[in-house]
């Protein structure tokens, strides 16, 4: 076994145990705590690709795989014995959590677009994130409470969001929603259904059922899904959009899982299509009109590249940022 590589699985599932897991999972912590302190577990995940090492995609495998949960030393024993299997499959998974929430971030954005909207999502997933305009929202601003619900009513799904400011909230008209992805899941399958819920980490129970019902949305009105890389595929794809709806492209979180080479071309196709939404951190690209910096370690929320807010990554807060520049219509 090269040890260069078990001392790399040391390293980060260290950081994983020490600043992500505590407070979020104590499964995940307790795993992560287990691989850093026993070489033979430490050894067996060294065999995963260097690229698929994240711990949150190898915690979801072990559980897609059938892990033991409560007994730590029955854990150990079976990645041991399973380090092939475990090795395999993280070699042809990606981390693909879709997190509906961050509608709740994107909302301020889209609000300063008139509609109807084509929305097209680069890094889709299952496309959970194109369905804004079926999800409730709960703004929390001090003791006041900014509600905003579908014109149909009340949505299966609720969205709890932190606000500090004053944007203006208002659902969006979507007529068309189409993804990109490497991979795209379709929550119509059973199999990706399952990976997507394995993705939800241990003791996320709220984060869990939003999910589920996010996807009982997607799966009764299904998105259109292309697999390709975001760059090559965005033209093709939005072309098929309907001509009388303004394009829309949203970028949330995905340039940091794109080679720093490749964002670039990303950011220039996102815009040549159309408007242009992403959220990232500060430092990721040169695709902001002008750089603003995190005050509350988040992230920034940019339409056209004119940063409008800092916002959570995972949008359980937004900050927004008032006299914004970005251009309404």
């Amino acid at each position: 076994m090269d040890q260069d590589a078990v001392t790399a699985v040391v390293d980060r599932f260290g950081r994983f145990a020490r600043d992500e897991a505590p407070g979020r999972s104590a499964v995940y912590e307790a795993w992560a705590r287990r691989v850093i302190a026993d070489p033979a577990v430490a050894a067996a995940l060294a065999r995963v690709p260097a690229s698929r090492r994240q711990p949150p995609l190898v915690f979801a495998v072990l559980r897609l795989l059938g892990a033991p949960m409560d007994d730590i030393d029955a854990w150990a024993s079976w990645v041991q014995s399973h380090a092939e299997e475990i090795a395999a499959e993280c070699g042809r998974r990606s981390v693909q959590t879709n997190e509906p929430l961050r509608c709740a971030a994107l909302l301020p954005a889209l609000s300063l677009i008139d509609g109807p909207i084509a929305l097209l999502e680069v890094g889709a997933s299952a496309g959970l994130c194109l369905y804004p305009d079926r999800y409730s929202y709960r703004y929390r601003r001090g003791s006041e409470t900014l509600p905003l619900d579908p014109v149909a009513g009340v949505g299966r799904v609720e969205l709890a969001c932190e606000l500090d400011g004053a944007p203006e909230l208002r659902m969006p008209h979507i007529v068309w929603r189409a993804g990109i992805d490497l991979n795209p899941l379709d929550v119509g399958r059973a199999e990706d259904r399952s990976w997507l819920m394995d993705l939800v980490w241990p003791g996320e129970e709220e984060r869990r059922e939003r999910i589920s019902r996010a996807i009982d949305i997607a799966a009764g009105d299904p998105p259109l899904l292309v697999a390709g890389d975001g760059a090559d595929a965005l033209p093709a794809l939005a072309a098929r959009a309907p001509r009388d709806a303004t394009l829309v492209v949203t970028t949330p979180g995905v340039l940091a899982h794109v080679p720093a080479p490749h964002r670039a071309a990303v950011i220039d196709a996102a815009r040549s299509a159309g408007r242009w939404i992403t959220l990232d951190a500060p430092g990721l690209h040169d695709g902001w009109t002008r750089r603003v910096e995190s005050v509350r370690g988040g992230f920034s929320l940019a339409l056209d590249g004119d940063v409008v807010a800092e916002v959570d990554p995972l949008g359980a807060w937004v900050a927004w940022h008032p006299g914004s520049t970005a251009h309404r219509g």
